[in-house]
């Protein structure tokens, strides 16, 4: 998956409220917190991402299969329309 953050994009400082415990415990695992943070965010936001462009093609084909239907077999309620 491909990340979308460079090394030479603007950073700002935020503010985030994480637990104590897990913070002491990750930097025993990276001495950069700032950016492993910023990279599982990244990840998170790609894979948000492709499953919300999946979603919407789903919906598409969705779309395309019912109008596909009505136009081979009409809607079901025009036999009850009163226009």
């Amino acid at each position: 998956m491909r990340l979308s953050t460079t090394q030479a994009s603007p950073k700002r400082p935020v503010n985030l409220t994480l637990s104590e415990t897990t913070v002491e415990q990750a930097r025993q695992f990276t001495g950069n917190l700032s950016a492993t943070v910023e990279a599982l965010l990244a990840e998170f936001v790609a894979k948000e991402s492709a499953a919300h462009n999946d979603k919407h093609q789903l919906y598409a084909q969705v779309a395309e299969a019912w109008n596909q239907f009505e136009a081979t077999h009409g809607s079901f309620a025009d036999e009850y329309s009163t226009l």
